[in-house]
């Protein structure tokens, strides 16, 4: 039962969860896992991935029209573009990138860059990441990178390419005819790959991902005005507090990260251990605070490395997979409606 009325209105003898999960239009692609994606205004993208069925990686893209709710399929990826999954996708102005990820012909990660412009519906190549030097462990290769985008520059950094990263990379597509990738430093985080960003009031925020069999749980947000890493709470019961006595249940990896109103949430995902998260929690920039309290579970199959599409007012989640399930479906969550338990 959904109900359209603040919690305040309810009656004592009635409990409810906040949040409601609306499916909407399925992807009119194959089911896959491992998508990339970014949003351009009330259009989503989603690229790449891996299909379960036939095992094979993907190169097609899709745009998901938010407010018609209708898919429409785009320009492929170019030949010179090897298949790939566990890319990562970012906006920057009115393009968009899909960058690294893995190319199964070759067995190997990929460190390349595209820009798709959905004004002329095509493909360009881009500056690739440095691939480092002999006698360091700085990769440009990777696949399950996070990535954002600020202002008029992208940002990508962590993965895994035979060994965890934690480094971040700026890009600038203003440079030259394919843009530039340098490298940043100050992140004072931990490796991790199969992390999470979202971007507030252009201040992103970093958190999530694994790390050799284990859960990563600290927090950082990052401010590209200054150029600055800051550590927030960590993501576990450390303090004598009770204000994140649950907050174990936050941490996760390949899950989605997406904007309503100021805040950042987090849904579905998989701990290292490999059980998939239902949840979703709510984080208060204002406060520093998470609040995970009588939210609805999602109501999709739970399910990892699904695409999110975020406006700043609506967050979407398309596709994923568990275990040998990919899927093919699109939720989204109003976060101001109720539901009767």
């Amino acid at each position: 039962m959904v109900v359209l009325l603040s919690l305040a209105a309810c009656t004592d003898d009635t409990e409810y969860t906040a949040g409601v999960w609306y499916r909407r239009s399925d992807f009119d692609g194959v089911a896959r896992t491992d998508a990339a994606g970014f949003t351009i205004g009330n259009i989503g993208y989603l690229c790449t991935g891996y299909r379960g069925s036939t095992k094979d990686r993907l190169k097609d893209c899709w745009a998901y029209d938010i407010e018609a709710n209708s898919w429409t399929q785009c320009t492929s990826m170019p030949d010179a573009a090897p298949a790939r999954n566990a890319a990562t996708g970012f906006a920057v102005g009115t393009k968009g990138y899909i960058a690294t990820g893995y190319d199964a012909t070759k067995k190997d990660y990929l460190n390349d860059c595209w820009q798709y412009d959905p004004a002329t519906n095509s493909w360009k190549e881009m500056a690739s990441i440095p691939d480092g030097t002999d006698g360091t462990n700085i990769y440009g290769k990777r696949y399950y990178a996070l990535s954002f985008g600020i202002g008029q520059y992208g940002y990508l950094g962590t993965g895994y390419n035979d060994n965890y990263q934690k480094d971040f990379w700026k890009f600038d597509p203003s440079v030259g005819d394919k843009g530039e990738w340098t490298a940043m430093s100050g992140f004072g985080g931990q490796k991790r790959m199969g992390g999470m960003a979202f971007v507030i009031d252009d201040i992103a925020y970093i958190c999530g991902g694994e790390n050799n069999g284990s859960d990563v749980t600290d927090f950082w947000c990052f401010n590209p005005a200054t150029g600055t890493w800051k550590e927030l709470r960590e993501l576990y019961d450390k303090s004598d507090d009770d204000y994140d006595d649950d907050y174990t249940s936050i941490v996760r990896s390949y899950a989605c990260a997406f904007v309503i109103d100021g805040k950042g949430y987090i849904a579905a995902g998989q701990t290292a251990g490999g059980s998939y998260r239902s949840n979703y929690w709510i984080y208060d920039p204002l406060t520093d605070l998470w609040d995970g309290e009588d939210l609805t579970d999602f109501e999709g199959s739970t399910r990892s490395k699904a695409v999110c599409f975020s406006t700043g007012k609506r967050g979407i989640i398309a596709t994923g997979g568990a275990s040998t399930y990919y899927y093919d479906d699109t939720w989204e969550l109003k976060p101001y409606e109720y539901e009767e338990k």
